[in-house]
């Protein structure tokens, strides 16, 4: 910082110190001091001033100086904030308090991001061996003859992982795409389970559709809600029944298959989290009701998990009103 920038930042202390000055020697005059002692008065005081000027100056050209030598030194800039000390003057430390909490907060956004990013990354990275199944099998059933009905079964599985993908590439700012409608519960039921069909055949899944019901929400998200729970259950619980529960304000999905742990019953929505029966089959990538817990999370759905090991798995989904207000 030049002096002139000082200066210029001091001056309503210089304006404030000049006018001392000159008060004290106009008493000093008043009382009939000699004109040589006044000037001698205001000539000291002057050069007090001027001298903690230039003493306060080179101070703070001082701690300017340290503070860029720590920020050159430092791997990430906005680690600054944790390395300035705690100073004694009252209105300093306020500042500094307040870029403590400034230097914390872009910490934590900047940890969050970087968290966010190689969650992404493992998912890519895990998504892109588990693509290479549906592909390696397309592959198989073409040098073979290519049986027309498991082409289309594995196609639909490489459909299903990239179209999971692409959801989860966008959650994040999946609101700027919503689109909020009076939907008829059935025709997205019917909708999902007419997309799953090869693979709900093949794993020998029956589905019964019970009631029926209208209710405010995205009706394509709706059907990738719904599509990732038929897929979960072809792919963990062959054999099983399906049976979907329609009402006016919400809808029951319930399975027959094994169940959830009751100690994992609370993780299974969690990123990444693949439990025993994904580690058993080593093809999980622990994102699918993730996936499906932030969709009903940004529609203002209610989900409601309940499962009992060996008898049932149920989702409870709840709609709200035509707008994404709070039910």
């Amino acid at each position: 910082m030049s002096f002139r920038d000082y200066l210029g930042s001091k001056a309503i202390a210089l304006c404030m110190g000049g006018i001392g000055i000159l008060y004290l020697t106009l008493i000093v005059w008043l009382c009939g001091l000699p004109l040589s002692l006044l000037l001698l008065l205001c000539f000291s005081g002057v050069l007090v001033l001027a001298l903690c000027l230039v003493c306060s100056w080179r101070r703070v050209n001082r701690r300017l100086g340290i503070l860029r030598n720590r920020l050159e030194a430092l791997p990430e800039r906005f680690l600054i904030g944790e390395t300035l000390e705690c100073p004694r003057d009252a209105v300093e430390r306020q500042y500094y308090l307040l870029m403590k909490e400034i230097s914390r907060s872009a910490i934590g956004a900047v940890e969050q991001a970087r968290a966010e990013k190689q969650d992404y990354c493992d998912y890519v990275e895990s998504w892109v061996h588990e693509i290479k199944t549906p592909l390696t099998a397309c592959s198989l059933i073409l040098a073979n003859g290519g049986n027309p009905s498991k082409l289309r079964r594995e196609l639909r599985r490489a459909d299903n992982l990239t179209e999971t993908i692409l959801t989860y590439a966008k959650i994040r700012e999946v609101e700027k795409d919503t689109q909020i409608s009076l939907t008829d519960l059935r025709t997205v039921c019917d909708q999902a389970v007419r997309q799953e069909m090869e693979l709900l055949i093949a794993a020998g899944i029956s589905v019964a559709i019970e009631g029926d019901g209208r209710v405010y929400t995205d009706p394509k998200l709706l059907v990738f809600i719904l599509k990732q729970l038929l897929i979960n259950c072809a792919k963990y619980c062959p054999d099983c029944r399906v049976r979907m529960e329609l009402s006016e304000n919400g809808l029951l999905f319930e399975d027959n298959g094994p169940g959830i742990p009751a100690h994992e019953l609370r993780r299974v929505t969690q990123r990444g989290f693949t439990g025993t029966a994904g580690r058993t089959r080593g093809e999980s990538t622990g994102m699918g009701l993730y996936i499906v817990s932030s969709l009903c999370q940004s529609l203002n759905i209610g989900m409601e998990l309940s499962s009992r090991e060996g008898e049932y798995t149920r989702f409870v989904f709840r709609f709200c009103g035509p707008t994404l207000q709070n039910c």
